[in-house]
């Protein structure tokens, strides 16, 4: 067990919040019927060369074209571009801050198979007038200037096989969530084809208990657990799914993130939470896709983030933006 796992567990059990794990156990909503009560099929999703309703295996391959690129010498691009806003009882939503970032993946087959993805990525906020890269920004609901920390993500690893993914772990802190999580259901992806588009959307709610406990990030922490959920819709033309000699598939679609206070805005247990919404793609040519200045501050600050990591990479554990914060941050002065 690394000392990376080790410090995140501690987080949880010095508290007694594992103590609670198992009522927190959430996994990723498999498929499911989002067209209201009858499949949307087409020649896209039972064609020659793929079956995508019935189908684990052929899911598993088409899934992976997006998530990566079977050639696999060639790293995957991706993007995201949205915004963040502010969600509190009693009073309107207010636009924080925007967003943009990019990530870079690189599938490596296994003998089963199955395909081992490792992802790197890197998300900056920006001013939501001038569009530029915020290092620091007055927090409108507490009228104090914070230091902004980006997303920087290294690694995201996601095993892609013929049956759903378990929910992350993060570190050990949502173990119990991974050991409750449904084994080995078939991977039948909501698909549905409406005309030229095939469309698919995936998400997940989790709720673990929080690297950053109040005790000891009074002003970072939102409390003891963790409530996050994140939605991904994506858009295919339907003419490219049943093509057997592409290694990829280009995709666009939405992001969003239901998840607490962003630890550096100093919001602490106040009520309330923040939301991303977000545009994203895949495979595209990123300097299409983002703005010159968020590359270049990328290509400055970020460069191993403009490549996949390695299959070593396979190895670390995955954590999201809020456990990196514990690890490579200190606790805010309190007022």
């Amino acid at each position: 067990m690394n000392k990376r796992r080790e410090f995140l567990k501690a987080s949880a059990w010095a508290t007694g919040a594992a103590v609670a794990m198992s009522a927190c156990a959430t996994t990723p909503t498999p498929a499911r019927n989002l067209a209201g009560g009858k499949s949307i099929n087409g020649d896209a999703l039972k064609g020659p060369v793929y079956d995508l309703t019935s189908n684990p295996e052929h899911n598993k391959e088409v899934y992976a074209k997006m998530q990566g690129d079977l050639d696999l010498s060639q790293d995957r691009p991706g993007w995201y571009s949205g915004y963040v806003y502010a969600v509190r009882d009693g009073h309107k939503n207010v636009d924080l801050v925007g967003m943009s970032g990019l990530s870079h993946a690189r599938l490596f087959k296994q003998p089963d198979g199955s395909y081992h993805k490792v992802l790197r990525e890197v998300g900056l906020y920006t001013d939501l007038k001038s569009g530029e890269v915020l290092e620091e920004w007055n927090n409108p609901l507490t009228n104090e200037t914070v230091n902004v920390v980006p997303i920087a993500n290294d690694p995201f690893n996601q095993k892609l096989a013929p049956y759903f993914d378990l929910p992350p772990a993060y570190g050990g802190l949502n173990e119990e969530g991974v050991k409750a999580a449904p084994k080995r259901i078939p991977l039948i992806l909501p698909w549905q084809q409406r005309g030229d588009q095939v469309h698919m959307e995936r998400h997940i709610h989790l709720f673990y208990p929080a690297a950053l406990q109040p005790e000891e990030w009074p002003r970072e922490s939102p409390g003891k657990f963790n409530r996050v959920s994140e939605f991904f819709s994506h858009y295919i033309n339907a003419a490219d799914i049943q093509d057997a000699d592409s290694t990829k598939l280009l995709y666009h679609g939405h992001w969003s993130r239901v998840t607490p206070w962003l630890p550096w805005m100093l919001m602490g247990q106040t009520q309330g939470h923040c939301e991303y919404q977000c545009y994203m793609g895949g495979g595209q040519d990123l300097e299409q896709m983002l703005s010159r200045n968020v590359l270049d501050h990328i290509e400055k600050y970020y460069p191993k983030y403009m490549t996949a990591p390695g299959e070593e990479a396979w190895e670390q554990d995955s954590l999201s933006s809020i456990e990196r914060y514990a690890l490579e941050q200190t606790p805010a002065p309190v007022k």
